[in-house]
């Protein structure tokens, strides 16, 4: 008895040190989580720069980001009299691509009839890519990317046009003053919206915008990512592009709720979050999908 009892235990511990060795199977991209994301951003409060609803959504994004085993950059710097903080988490190695969203939401909801004057609570735009963000930094395998991946969190894109500031004070900042030029920027903006349709932003460089939409097509999401032109709009990918990087802007810009008080959670769809992701994740982790044209 006592033999066999130890050829269990052998057995056992064997099955365990190969459990061990096995590399851990990376997650797949939660759309529920990335959807608590958004909500814990919305329960802060306006994310207005420079002030403690954006402190509290910063130590919540390092939080979450050191978790996920990221090491994390921050640029400290004033503007117009507020402090502005940008986040660089950074993983992989080789030449950097860079992912951005904005995290600060927009000072007054001047899009809305009845109360032109209050904040936002930012549940699209702006929170939607930073859940997008921080779900991508969770779930990405280390050993299938190719490229060092630089996920950007950007301070004040949205108060352009309200007491003299401009849009894309944040990514301005980033695009001067990176020591390390990236391949490529893509832009998540506004991509939650339960009647998503991400249409091609004219401005966005040809090829970088094509690879992403035939990626989504690969995984059916053709419906979603549709592949023609609609509008053209200034947002964070502009300052990379006027540097000569290439860049382009993932946004739905038919949001009946943009700039209005009714950007709240409830209009947020976990799985417009997840086609988003998924794409996102197997641009990254496909080989030859990063490399430039």
């Amino acid at each position: 008895m006592r033999r066999l009892a130890s050829l269990a235990v052998a057995t056992c511990f064997a099955a365990m040190l190969a459990a061990c060795s096995r590399p851990a199977q990376p997650a797949a991209f939660d759309p529920q989580r990335a959807y608590r994301d958004v909500e814990a951003q919305v329960a802060l409060g306006p994310r207005l720069p420079g002030s403690p609803a954006s402190d509290r959504l910063r130590a919540y994004l390092r939080g979450e980001l050191a978790r996920a085993g990221w090491r994390v950059e921050v640029d400290r710097w004033t503007f117009a009299g507020v402090g502005l903080e940008n986040l660089l988490a950074k993983r992989g190695r080789g030449p950097a691509v860079l992912i951005a969203a904005h995290y600060d939401t927009r000072a007054c909801a001047d899009r809305d009839l009845h109360a032109p004057s209050a904040p936002i609570a930012g549940a699209n735009d702006g929170a939607s890519g930073v859940a997008v963000l921080l779900e991508l930094a969770r779930t990405l395998d280390p050993q299938k990317l190719h490229n060092g991946v630089w996920l950007a969190f950007l301070d004040a894109e949205d108060q352009g046009g309200l007491q003299g500031w401009p849009w894309s004070v944040g990514a301005r900042r980033m695009a001067e003053t990176l020591a390390t030029r990236p391949q490529f920027v893509i832009v998540v903006d506004m991509v939650g919206d339960g009647q998503q349709e991400l249409y091609w932003e004219a401005s966005s460089t040809p090829w970088l915008r094509e690879r992403v939409w035939s990626l989504a097509a690969d995984l059916g999401y053709g419906s979603n990512f549709v592949a023609r032109e609609k509008y053209s709009i200034i947002d964070d990918h502009t300052p990379f592009l006027e540097r000569g990087i290439p860049a382009i802007d993932i946004i739905d810009l038919d949001y009946a709720y943009w700039h209005t008080i009714e950007d709240t959670a409830d209009k947020v769809s976990p799985a417009s979050l997840e086609r988003v992701g998924r794409v996102l994740k197997r641009l990254l982790e496909t080989p030859g999908a990063t490399d430039l044209p």
